[in-house]
């Protein structure tokens, strides 16, 4: 890519929904209730945002295991009484995902399950091993036979080739031998095990309803059951939850914790508590710090719904901006690149937005959103509201420019088709079509989380989207010059 263009992200012929970033999937696991199935089918349900193309429930009864693994939403596939009846038992672990990259295939679908030498083992995670596809090859060779292209049936055979006694032990010694990040939650026909990788990239809280244990990866999740929330998994440590009640663990070095800033950012659920913060008051001051940074006279904030509107909030609030929904979100359409004409495909993204011309007509806008990936959905929004009537359209984002690729969990596309990455500032403000264009700074974006009260502390956060600032090892990534796209759980491979 020579300049700033390519014919697949910045044509017509494009989805939509690929023009965001994309959570790679929740997890969730219920210890001693007798309900344990159908509370995690809820929680997953609370979950679904992080992941809508699979979901999976492993439950133990007390004598054996049952595995009900499904494409589709938690609400579509989760609350037939032929599945939920066979989902018995006091420990459930689940799983939702949104695939990368290539086909969904059910063979990949979370939880994994086998009969190890130690009995049954159960496994799903949330975020991204680095060095996946090396351990993979290496595992191939002592003659491991996968069954799926997932990352997480890495884990499974790391477990399975331990010669340590104690599945606790062998599920220790597989993560000590991984990178990249996870939250991770297995069952045996006696324990819940939560682990965090070492620098708790990706989220997992620990809740508790009725003397039973939770885990999942937010708190909007145990708030769903009415569970109470705890704390949260620390980084690096692995709890273990049985009968005589939760073993916390700490088998790695400590190291300071880097958690993923974008799930304030965009991930999480606005209202889940993360790191003592409020993800809405995060995003609500991201919009202040924005209009602190960015001012600009205009007649009306406009969200772009619904990932901008607590930063829309904020920033109206600040610069004193009437806010109002000048776009309206239709959230009853499916994804949208399965139309089958060119014709189609270009009216993709009125599928879901629509201008409110009565706010729009005349106006001097300004139009807050949470990021720009490639930029194409931001051009269709611009050229949507200039359609129905806009004076001026000024556009703000409440992130930094993403110039980086993710490997941790975050379906980020190469960095020669990230917008940010290929044009300066006042390109990418002419290719849009905005009369201005302005980020938030990364300063300004440390500045926005350290003043939501809740909580003081403010940690180095997994940054590297903005910075390239990568806080692990990237050894697949290094073996391939090409930068290859991260091992996707539902992507058929060669």
């Amino acid at each position: 890519m020579t300049d700033g263009h390519s014919e697949t992200d910045f044509s017509g012929n494009i989805d939509f929904d690929e023009d965001r970033l994309h959570e790679e999937c929740g997890v969730y696991g219920v210890f001693g209730h007798d309900d344990a199935g159908a509370l995690t089918a809820l929680g997953l349900h609370a979950l679904q945002h992080r992941g809508q193309e699979a979901a999976g429930i492993v439950a133990f009864n007390g004598s054996q295991y049952h595995s009900e693994r499904r494409l589709g939403l938690v609400g579509d596939k989760f609350t037939r009484p032929d599945i939920m009846d066979r989902l018995t038992g006091h420990a459930a672990i689940g799983h939702v995902r949104y695939s990368t990259t290539g086909d969904t295939v059910m063979r990949n679908v979370q939880p994994l399950f086998a009969e190890l030498s130690s009995g049954g083992f159960a496994v799903c995670h949330n975020g991204n091993l680095t060095n996946a596809q090396t351990l993979r090859r290496q595992l191939v060779k002592r003659g491991a036979i996968f069954q799926s292209t997932s990352d997480t049936e890495v884990i499974l055979h790391l477990v399975a080739q331990s010669h340590h006694r104690l599945t606790i032990d062998r599920l220790v010694e597989a993560l000590s031998m991984i990178e990249g990040a996870y939250s991770l939650v297995a069952m045996t026909n006696k324990k819940l095990i939560g682990a965090r990788d070492p620098l708790g990239i990706r989220p997992l809280v620990l809740g508790q309803l009725d003397g039973a244990y939770v885990l999942a990866s937010e708190t909007c999740a145990l708030d769903i059951i009415g569970a109470k929330f705890l704390r949260e998994v620390e980084n690096g440590e692995v709890v273990v939850i049985d009968e005589s009640g939760l073993k916390s663990h700490f088998p790695f070095p400590r190291v300071p914790a880097r958690p993923c800033i974008f799930e304030y950012i965009y991930f999480s659920r606005p209202d889940s508590i993360l790191g003592g913060r409020s993800v809405y008051e995060v995003r609500r001051a991201l919009g202040e710090q924005l209009a602190v940074e960015a001012p600009v006279a205009a007649d009306v904030v406009i969200p772009v719904p619904d990932s901008g509107v607590p930063a829309a909030i904020g920033y109206a609030a600040r610069s004193g901006v009437p806010f109002e929904l000048g776009i309206m979100r239709n959230h009853y359409v499916g994804r949208t690149f399965i139309e089958p004409t060119q014709q189609i495909r270009q009216l993709g993204v009125k599928l879901k937005h629509n201008p409110n011309r009565a706010v729009v007509k005349g106006r001097s806008i300004i139009l807050i959103d949470d990021s720009i990936v490639r930029g194409t959905t931001s051009l269709k929004i611009i050229q949507m509201m200039r359609e129905a009537g806009a004076a001026e359209v000024h556009m703000r984002i409440a992130s930094p420019p993403i110039t980086h690729s993710d490997y941790y969990g975050i379906d980020t596309p190469d960095p020669d088709k990230l917008l940010a990455a290929n044009m300066k500032l006042h390109e990418m403000r002419d290719y849009l079509g905005a009369d201005t264009l302005a980020f938030i700074s990364v300063d300004g974006l440390y500045e926005a989380i350290r003043h939501e009260k809740r909580n003081p502390a403010m940690p180095q956060f997994t940054d590297h989207c903005f910075t390239g600032d990568y806080p692990t090892r990237l050894t697949d990534a290094r073996a391939d010059r090409t930068l290859p796209k991260q091992l996707s759980l539902l992507a058929e491979t060669a």
